[in-house]
């Protein structure tokens, strides 16, 4: 019905494939080393000093936390820090740290 508005497809000769099969060897390596520099290095290297951070706290530690609460380390266990916030202490995954605060941060907020 519509045929005179999509022209017949004729069939192409086959194009041979050209290049060296080393070239693509080199161009796929070539994007594996470009996607580990850009993407897991740089995630493995935020994971590495977010476990040095962990490794780090002390009782008397000012920490902001992932859900931005700001408080002191009173008290440390394994996987587990309790953190005054100035009105009540909480207890807290030690994963939830964020940052570690300069000494006297709270008291000037």
């Amino acid at each position: 019905m519509l045929e005179f508005l999509i022209p017949a497809a004729h069939a192409q000769d086959a194009v041979p494939a050209e290049g060296n099969p080393i070239f693509s060897l080199v161009m796929f390596g070539g994007l594996f080393v470009m996607m580990y520099f850009m993407l897991i290095r740089p995630q493995k290297k935020r994971q590495k000093e977010h476990k040095d951070l962990m490794g780090s706290l002390n009782k008397g530690d000012e920490v902001v936390l992932t859900s931005g609460l700001i408080g002191r380390v009173i008290n440390l266990s394994d996987d587990y820090l309790t953190v005054d916030t100035g009105t009540v202490e909480l207890k807290f995954q030690r994963v939830a740290v964020h940052a570690v605060l300069p000494k006297g941060t709270i008291k000037s907020i």
